[in-house]
């Protein structure tokens, strides 16, 4: 091999490697996670991940530097964005390796559901095909700006913190599919938890909304009131 070709390969691993290295931080994988539900400031970010301002700001930084989210500026505040959906793609992708490759992976999901008795099986293509063909009430317990940002068809906004005020909303015979950012997020299984315990026909969808969207579905964006109508 020529010096010339040494060079390019070496030059092309390296530019590689640096988006490589800048998810190697679980807190950050975290971030991409949440900015696949859409733009957020820096301080919203900090808030649903429970990290500081200036640290949240670190690992922006650093996920800014390899080209995998990019910023604007609103007044004094930054909000980020996912630079496109090929961010979202890959965090998919290596989400799916993960649990192909890493059987811990599933035992931690195992017993983690297991301890609030959401372990039995529910078809998850089956619930996505209900869901689909609008058979069943589907609330999104994330946040409304994330809900606003872009959901599934139909559903209803019920964040999780307000789910308690809301229960005379939902119908007690007829089931309810919660969902929230993906499979390793805890607001859906908090959301079933708490509608189980008081006789509600609860499921948990598994699939969140880059999950929905890399299927090919289509996504609503706004905000649907209470009796069903767009806004």
């Amino acid at each position: 091999m020529s010096r010339q070709a040494r060079r390019f390969k070496d030059a092309t691993y390296q530019l590689i490697a640096e988006v490589g290295r800048a998810v190697t931080s679980p807190r950050r994988l975290e971030l991409l996670e949440l900015l696949a539900q859409g733009p957020r400031t820096v301080e919203a970010i900090a808030q649903h991940s429970g990290q500081s301002v200036a640290n949240t700001s670190q690992h922006l930084q650093v996920l800014r530097a390899a080209r995998l989210v990019e910023v604007e500026r609103e007044g004094v505040r930054m909000r980020y964005r996912l630079a496109d959906a090929r961010v979202t793609e890959f965090c998919l992708a290596l989400r799916r390796l993960a649990e192909a490759r890493a059987e811990e992976l599933g035992a931690l999901t195992r017993d983690f559901l297991a301890d609030r008795g959401l372990l039995e099986a529910v078809d998850q293509e089956e619930l996505l095909g209900r869901v689909a063909r609008g058979e069943v009430l589907v609330i999104d317990v994330r946040p409304v700006e994330e809900y606003q940002a872009g959901h599934i068809p139909g559903a209803r906004s019920v964040p999780l913190a307000e789910l308690q005020g809301r229960l005379a909303e939902l119908p007690k015979r007829s089931p309810i599919v919660a969902y929230c950012r993906g499979p390793y997020c805890v607001l859906a299984i908090e959301a079933v938890s708490r509608l189980r315990a008081l006789g509600f026909r609860a499921d948990r969808l598994e699939a969140g909304v880059p999950d929905w969207s890399a299927r090919g579905l289509p996504l609503e964006t706004g905000l649907i009131t209470r009796a069903g109508g767009a806004r």
